[in-house]
């Protein structure tokens, strides 16, 4: 049953904002919703997000998914229904609640060969956790190879009645969510055998357009003049960041991942896969169309005939393009101006390597693969969560070989990591926490005192940048940390934080017998059952580019 729950004070301030459907001659119209209990129906349909038509890998039919919301202190009883038919991409699949800690159900945190086995073709799984002191702004995709790619993507809400910032906005709904992703226009398991794969266009909240393609619909999101509106900024890319900004207006950020900031005035900010922002915007600006821009990090980019972008739309302007001018930021985000509101400081005696686990990951990149500490990621045939249940607990026991970190109980961790080679700025996700920003990559600085909190941040792109986190072992399992460039993360850029492993059973609530049946029933799978083209998407991959990766086992 779908249960949308907005809060109703929420409720009645819909009419102050809303967001244009697919064409802007349509009526206004609010995106999907649903609720904390419901069931989510993975499968393929042919869309044309940015005008070029191609089958897709979809949440319920659409792009982005629908948004799922809830309120803080809600409990989650998520089903996802697989019922994937395209044999060109992948027919298992997997879906990963990001940002969310669940502590004490890491079997529920979507992660493929690390916290579960894939769902199979014509199969579901009952995702049932809770988030009890965690609200704000999320989303889900899929975890399983590059499969988020084609399409399973979409946005995930908490909101906290007690918000101590809301005095700051009038109007926070389904219409003010704005997410940010690439699009390309072939098969993700064929463009990752490519080495350097370049996404063809980039949407806001599913529409956009691509170089040479038609003057498809953009996205809109009318606001009333003298309302502020709590904008809730998703990047939900495979890969590039974006420079978002609004012509003619200032933006207030008030949250990063989920976790509230001081509030921090800013003209443009930029954002990396698998993060996000809330932002206030006053509508204070003459009644008028403004144009709303997203300018990925890819080469040539460029707001040309509407590329990159979405408008802005007062109540009572006509019904057309803006024709505002982009003007170079003044005053741009630098993420060292961010601090955590609520209980600002990183846990631990301060100073660097003080901490009671300090790690050092190198990751270099050789010939398009991504190396951590010298052992690129293989995804284990037995998820690691499965394998510490069995009983494994050390290092050497665990499985993929040096790819799996152990620590201790309740320890403060610090985390440098440094990258070399291609292909950044990398964003690193951590699994199961949120983490204090130590030192930002490419600041000189060390912040022990209120550095901002959150559980996406840059890596840097040069090897004099380092980044350095630190959070607390207090949620026992197995945890993710890895490259939100889903190209890389396919290309070995992962480790797995286990942590306590002897502990991880007591930790768990009690696992689901249906848990326990997803890995018999992926492992009896044939090559066709599992999708993703077999050997023909590599065949067809050289035709597109002579830099491949050297032939690979479906994952």
């Amino acid at each position: 049953m779908l249960i949308p729950i907005l809060l109703v004070s929420l409720i009645s301030s819909i009419n102050a904002a809303s967001i244009a459907s697919r064409s802007q001659s349509y009526p206004l119209s609010q995106p999907a919703v649903l609720g904390p209990k419901t069931r989510i129906t993975i499968g393929n349909k042919v869309i044309a997000p940015d005008g070029f038509a191609r089958s897709a890998t979809l949440v319920d039919g659409i792009f982005p998914g629908p948004l799922i919301t809830a309120q803080k202190g809600d409990d989650f009883a998520i089903e996802v229904v697989n019922e994937l038919k395209d044999e060109t991409m992948f027919k298992s699949t997997s879906v990963h609640w990001h940002g969310l800690f669940q502590n004490g159900t890491n079997y529920a945190d979507g992660t493929s060969f690390v916290t579960q086995c894939p769902i199979a073709q014509n199969h579901s799984f009952l995702h049932s956790f809770s988030a009890p002191n965690q609200a704000g702004t999320y989303w889900y995709h899929s975890h399983y190879s590059v499969q988020y790619c084609d399409g399973l993507r979409g946005p995930l809400v908490i909101y906290d009645p007690d918000d101590p910032l809301a005095y700051m906005y009038d109007v926070d709904d389904a219409s003010t969510v704005i997410t940010l992703s690439d699009w390309y226009h072939v098969a993700a398991p064929v463009l990752r055998h490519i080495i350097g794969t370049t996404a063809n266009s980039s949407l806001i909240n599913g529409l956009g357009r691509y170089a040479g393609g038609p003057m498809s619909d953009l996205a809109v999101i009318n606001v009333v003049p003298g309302k502020r509106y709590r904008m809730r900024l998703v990047a939900m890319s495979c890969d590039p960041s974006f420079h978002f900004s609004i012509d003619g207006h200032n933006l207030t950020v008030i949250e990063a991942d989920g976790q509230l900031t001081e509030p921090v005035v800013v003209d443009e900010l930029r954002i990396f896969a698998g993060q996000r922002y809330s932002v206030v915007l006053v509508a204070d600006k003459s009644v008028d169309n403004y144009w709303i821009r997203s300018l990925p990090n890819l080469t040539k980019a460029s707001y040309e005939g509407g590329m990159n972008s979405a408008i802005l739309r007062y109540q009572g302007a006509p019904i057309a393009d803006p024709t505002t001018v982009y003007t170079a930021s003044k005053n741009q985000l630098n993420e060292t101006d961010l601090h955590a509101l609520i209980n600002p400081g990183a846990p631990g005696i301060p100073g660097y390597g003080k901490a009671d686990i300090n790690l050092n990951l190198s990751v270099k990149n050789s010939n398009g693969s991504f190396y951590v500490n010298n052992v690129t990621f293989q995804p284990p045939t037995i998820p690691v969560l499965l394998q510490i249940l069995s009983g494994a607990r050390e290092p050497s026991e665990l499985l993929p070989e040096g790819n799996v970190i152990v620590l201790g109980a309740n320890k403060v961790v610090e985390l440098t990591l440094t990258t070399s080679g291609p292909g950044g700025p990398h964003p690193i996700h951590l699994h199961g926490h949120s983490f204090d920003v130590i030192q930002s990559a490419g600041s000189k600085t060390f912040n022990y005192v209120n550095p901002v909190r959150r559980d996406v941040v840059s890596a840097g792109s040069t090897p004099d940048q380092q980044m350095v986190i630190r959070w607390t072992t207090d949620n026992s399992g197995p945890w993710f940390l890895h490259c939100h460039i889903d190209w890389h993360l396919d290309a070995g850029f992962a480790v797995v934080m286990a942590e306590s492993p002897s502990d991880t059973r007591a930790h768990l609530n009690t696992v689901p017998d249906d848990w326990h049946q997803l890995c018999p029933t992926f492992d009896s799978l044939s090559p066709s059952q599992l999708g993703g083209g077999g050997r023909e998407s590599y065949e067809e991959a050289s035709k597109i580019s002579p830099l491949l990766f050297p032939p690979s086992p479906l994952p």
